[in-house]
């Protein structure tokens, strides 16, 4: 088929389910609305595979789709199309977007039924998925920004989708502000490497990138660069602003599986990766992306250790890979970033709606110390959720494990890595396993605390189903990144993910292969504190639940600040917020009522008294009329007399 036509089925076609969900959301039932939105995805998904097919069948070297449909702006210097470009890096991209996107639609289906907004939720889904292709297909920033802003303006409708609760509402526009603060960096970032290279495409950017890196701070590519990367921390919740994206668990869960899991949050590190030779010029932004991506992982993992909210578990846990993505861009391992991006994916978009399963089972309780042996009515949810725990925590051979010990090793042996990233990273890991067998094990294990009135019972086939989908690719999907050391000892199988990657990917300069028994060492280690920690958290939750009680009453103050989030968000609002609000309150008062309103007030009476006054004239009187007639005769005369 032609590339043309692939190509506007797969960004079309969901936009067209919006529209018919959209225009007709108080017509159709939960079934109709959910088959026309899951349909639009699927088509969506089969014209993406076809257009990787062709992709596949091309030079390695050449593997390109331009599609290009109609010039959009063109003013003085700045031209760009509204273009379109499927390669190595984008493909992967949709294929996650589409395949993901209609496993969690179809779960939706499920778990939405009941819901009298059904049609409007799932217009919004679609809605999603449109911009999110734009993001990502698109072959400049500024078509990208498009996709940005739409993924974040659909964001914000699906967190606040039951706005009539205050609180729902509130996340909502937490998230929406949160990103406008990334955005307006980015805006720079992009004004700032158009007056440099003169473009916003991003195959001519990365043509344009110096070859020799940048040291000075105040360097157009550094400025550019890190402006883009402060866009990144709004959209993929990085210290300082990832205080969105806890609080957008408010949202319904399949939202949470797609946007806040799978697609919307991985948008900072795609777009790091699509630019990789121009962050690669510019190491100062690197080593920035390094420290905040590990800081970002080290702190959401021990914030994760003493939530009892199963999604807010989980989006802590979100932030905190996202924070091991950040680290491999910036130890200048782009692959790793991406192979990181796709495990992540699956085991996480499982978790989300595992847990959307654990919620519709116990009536809407998310409360995981209301759980407890729930391994006995959710054999599936149970079997499925474990899958994605084993991968997550990385343990060998489910995909977490290959995609962490690749960010892990380069952290390590990278030019631009050093042993205190590594540290940083292993301890996230560490951390993640201990958080995540707690999860496991208060939910799923253990002695029930399950309510007496509450009857958990398994999901339906159309929730049961993705599930088992995600938890097979949750197992399997790391085997594409074996890396070489493993695949030495397996008959020389080949590293499928490095290989399919390599042409847009530029190397660190100065990197060399690590040491096989380095790697060997690396690799164990990460396994062996995982293992460890894993075994101590069954050992609190599940042999001796006295324990966590009496260790978090020995750290006491320790906890406190962790339970209550290092009291991030209070700080904001001491610091930021209330000074905010209340200097716009006084702006408002002494500004517009006192001076603008005291303004206008007198103009208007003056113009109202000019207005009567010229009424009184025109009375309609003759007698009146014939009075001014003989004073203007009067004063006419006088005039001419006295001269």
């Amino acid at each position: 088929m032609n590339h043309s036509v692939l190509m506007a089925l797969v960004v079309l076609s969901p936009f067209v389910g919006f529209l018919i969900n959209g225009l007709r959301y108080k017509k159709h039932s939960g079934n109709v609305a959910g088959g026309i939105a899951t349909l639009a995805i699927a088509i969506s998904f089969v014209s993406s595979i076809l257009l990787v097919i062709d992709l596949i069948g091309m030079p390695s070297e050449t593997r390109r789709i331009a599609i290009s449909f109609f010039e959009w702006i063109a003013v003085d210097k700045l031209r760009v199309n509204a273009g379109f470009v499927v390669d190595q890096i984008s493909a992967i991209m949709i294929l996650i977007i589409t395949g993901v996107g209609t496993l969690i639609h179809i779960f939706s289906i499920g778990y939405m039924h009941h819901d009298k907004g059904v049609a409007k939720y799932f217009a919004y889904l679609n809605l999603f998925i449109f911009n999110m292709l734009l993001l990502v297909l698109g072959d400049s920033l500024l078509v990208m920004f498009v996709g940005w802003e739409g993924v974040g303006l659909c964001s914000y409708l699906l967190i606040g989708f039951w706005f009539t609760d205050s609180e729902k509402a509130a996340a909502g526009m937490k998230a929406f502000i949160t990103n406008r603060v990334g955005d307006a960096a980015f805006l720079l970032g992009m004004f700032i490497l158009f007056m440099s290279f003169g473009t916003l495409n991003f195959h001519e950017l990365n043509a344009l990138a110096p070859t020799v890196a940048e040291a000075s701070w105040m360097g157009s590519v550094t400025l550019g660069t890190l402006m883009l990367f402060i866009g990144a921390t709004g959209k993929s919740a990085q210290i300082p602003l990832y205080v969105w994206l806890p609080d957008a668990m408010a949202g319904p869960t399949p939202v949470s599986a797609l946007i806040h899991a799978a697609t919307m949050v991985t948008a900072g590190v795609y777009m790091i990766v699509r630019l990789n030779p121009l962050f690669l010029a510019a190491p100062n932004t690197l080593m920035v992306i390094a420290i905040i991506g590990a800081a970002t992982a080290v702190l959401a993992a021990t914030i994760g250790m003493t939530q009892w909210d199963i999604k807010k578990v989980l989006a802590y846990s979100t932030v905190s890979q996202l924070g091991y993505m950040f680290l491999a861009c910036g130890v200048g391992a782009f692959g790793a970033a991406m192979f990181h991006l796709m495990t992540h994916a699956f085991f996480k978009a499982l978790m989300f709606l595992g847990s959307g399963s654990v919620i519709h089972a116990m009536h809407e309780e998310q409360d995981i110390r209301k759980m407890g042996a729930l391994r006995k009515f959710l054999p599936i949810t149970h079997i499925t959720f474990l899958l994605g725990w084993l991968a997550i925590i990385g343990i060998p051979p489910f995909a977490g494990f290959f995609s962490k010990d690749e960010i892990l090793a380069y952290a390590f042996h990278s030019p631009l890595g050093s042993t205190w990233l590594w540290a940083a990273g292993a301890l996230g890991a560490t951390l993640t396993a201990f958080y995540m067998t707690r999860l496991m094990a208060l939910t799923f294990w253990g002695k029930s605390r399950v309510p007496a009135k509450t009857h958990p019972h398994e999901s339906p086939v159309s929730m049961t189903l993705p599930l088992i989908v995600l938890a097979v690719l949750s197992v399997i999907g790391g085997w594409i990144g074996i890396p070489h050391v493993i695949g030495e000892h397996l008959g020389d199988v080949p590293n499928i993910w490095e290989h399919w990657l390599h042409p847009l990917i530029r190397e660190v300069p100065n990197m060399t292969h690590m040491d096989p028994s380095t790697e060997w060492a690396l690799m164990g280690t990460s396994v062996g504190l995982a293992s460890i920690s894993a075994f101590i958290a069954y050992n609190f939750y599940v042999t001796s639940l006295d324990l966590p009680k009496k260790f978090a009453e020995s750290i006491k103050p320790i906890y406190n600040v962790i339970y209550n989030k290092y009291f991030v968000d209070e700080a904001y609002f001491a610091g930021v917020i209330n000074p905010l609000v209340n200097v716009s309150k006084n702006l408002w008062f002494y500004f517009d009522v006192n001076f603008i309103d005291k303004c206008t007030y007198v103009i208007a009476d003056l113009i109202k008294g000019m207005g009567n006054l010229s009424r009184s004239l025109q009375t309609g009187n003759l007698q009146q009329y014939a009075m001014y007639i003989g004073i203007g005769i009067v004063v006419v005369l006088s005039f001419v007399i006295t001269r």
